[in-house]
């Protein structure tokens, strides 16, 4: 299998002839976010370019997640439930929110083409040049090429742009005092993804002087507190996309650096009678599924990313591969070693990789699961209170629904055990999201939006994190960048009952309407199936 292109990150070489974009508005990511962002300035008479930083469009959306995580279906309007109707339209439905990564990518690169937007791939941020207004100048990229916009939105998934431009942001999970919430900071006890069976963490069994076994990360909690604040951040994976339809199959090659002991965890809580690892595995159309994380041990390469949010390009480089190699030697080692029950192995082996998905990078999707990364601080924080419902916004540019879902940070050892630590799933109902959110702090930058790493608790980040909330606060972003361009001020000035009109002439949803029946426990349990 060629897996030469599947990378993050590959230096740039300085171009001789390097470009100078100059655009209305220079959007920092290909993201879904990023594409809402672009399309709705664009509409509006803005000039607008996408400079990405990989060879990628859509993001995860594009790249494996086609189980869309929608939480209450009546929070979404505007251009993300655009999205969903085109897909329907694709398949011949009038909407549909599960799709193939092909279908995601052909539609947001038809969406764009409609637009004739530009997108510049390969485009590594180096530098940002600000003024003395606290406004970006132009941002410049690793190989040369120079973007000038009158606004800029940074729709990357790890707030680069936003960090540049030395705007104050944060890393890891709040304590629970820091804005009185009830569900951050260190989350022991939780009662998802967490091992069903004992399983002994140690390499050989009962003897802690022979170390941790391959994916335990911590033998010691002391001075630890429930609700306590840290660095970590919930973990990653890839939303692999599987097929068992045999002509289109390609059999779990052995990845370029399989280590078999890595799974020795994964088989102790196998025979301890535990087999759940590809429990949440979602069909989609033709015969394909989205592969994701579920129980104690699985596709979540937990506690191996804490260093990608603040990491250079070449360390992020590296957590990418060891995520490769965690998640496709997982499916490798579960269809071919002959110490799993034969039963697993028979039913894995059912499994492959589509020969139609990804062809240029193995059929292995290209875009790791950013979950959570830099969050700037602005000022207004979204907070569990928020998705509680016990505080509310009046500039709200869209609504989130979905679950507070965090992931687990990391495994520890309490008591001889392995024991999860992070994971949050709390059922919620709709709520809105600021447009203080969303725009930096007056003295600190006037012409940057981030609808992506937005101001946010780490816990209200895990339901705000959503694509299809993305898009919708993409979308907003886009329209407040062509509202301050049009009456020349910048973002933190503009009329929010401007704003409010347009939003709504954009088909937003900015508002839960009570009388909507709706069951936040219920959509939770359907995701999980309990």
């Amino acid at each position: 299998m060629d897996f030469s292109n599947l990378n993050y990150y590959v230096p740039s070489k300085v171009s001789n002839n390097p470009q100078t974009i100059i655009k209305d508005l220079i959007v920092y990511g290909a993201t879904p976010a990023g594409i809402t962002a672009a399309i709705q300035a664009k509409t509006m008479g803005l000039t607008v370019a996408i400079a990405e930083f990989g060879n990628h469009i859509g993001g995860i959306t594009a790249s494996g997640l086609g189980a869309t995580d929608l939480g209450a279906k009546d929070a979404i309007g505007g251009l993300s439930r655009e999205f969903y109707k085109k897909i329907g339209n694709y398949y011949g439905k009038e909407e549909q929110w599960t799709f193939e990564p092909k279908a995601a990518k052909h539609l947001f690169k038809s969406w764009i083409e409609e637009y004739n937007i530009p997108i510049y791939y390969g485009q590594h941020l180096k530098e940002v040049e600000m003024n003395k207004d606290k406004e970006i100048n132009e941002i410049v990229m690793e190989n040369g090429n120079t973007f000038k916009g009158a606004y800029y939105v940074d729709a990357s998934y790890e707030g680069d742009l936003m960090a540049k431009s030395n705007i104050s942001y944060t890393v890891g999970r709040e304590s629970n005092a820091t804005y009185d919430e009830t569900y951050n900071g260190v989350r022991f006890g939780e009662p998802h993804h967490k091992f069903e069976k004992p399983v002994d963490p140690y390499i050989i069994e009962g003897d802690k002087e022979s170390g941790l076994l391959p994916g335990v990360t911590e033998d010691s909690t002391d001075q630890e507190y429930q609700g306590d604040g840290d660095h970590r951040i919930q973990s990653y994976n890839f939303r692999i996309c599987l097929t068992r339809v045999p002509e289109n199959r390609v059999p779990f090659p052995e990845p370029p650096k399989y280590d078999p002991n890595r799974y020795l965890l994964l088989l102790r809580y196998i025979n301890a009678g535990v087999w759940d690892a590809m429990n949440l595995h979602i069909m989609l159309p033709n015969g394909k599924s989205d592969l994701n994380n579920y129980g104690a041990v699985s596709t979540d390469n937990i506690g191996m990313n804490h260093q990608w949010p603040e990491g250079s390009y070449q360390t992020r480089e590296e957590i990418f591969q060891d995520h490769v190699n965690y998640n496709l030697g997982m499916l490798y080692f579960l269809s071919n070693d002959m110490r799993v029950q034969l039963h697993i192995l028979e039913e894995v082996s059912q499994w492959g990789l589509p020969k139609d998905e990804f062809e240029k990078t193995g059929h292995w999707p290209p875009q790791l699961y950013i979950r959570e990364s830099r969050r700037m601080i602005s000022d207004y924080v979204m907070t569990d209170n928020n998705c509680l419902g016990k505080t509310g916004v009046d500039d709200s540019v869209g609504l989130a629904s979905y679950q507070m879902d965090s992931h687990h940070v990391r495994r520890v050892v309490l008591d001889g055990e392995c024991v999860n630590e992070g994971d949050v799933e709390i059922p919620i109902s709709p709520y809105p999201i600021s447009y203080r959110s969303i725009r930096p702090r007056a003295d600190e930058c006037t012409n940057l939006l981030v609808p992506v790493c937005l101001s946010s608790s780490h816990i209200a980040y895990g339901s705000i994190r959503m694509e299809p909330v993305f898009m919708i606060i993409g979308q907003s972003a886009g329209l407040a960048a062509a509202l301050a361009f049009k009456n020349k001020t910048n973002v933190q000035n503009i009329d929010y009952n401007e704003l409010i009109k347009e939003l709504h002439n954009a088909d937003q949803v900015l508002q839960w309407d009570p009388a909507i029946e709706d069951d936040p426990l219920k959509r939770m349990k359907n995701t999980f199936g309990k």
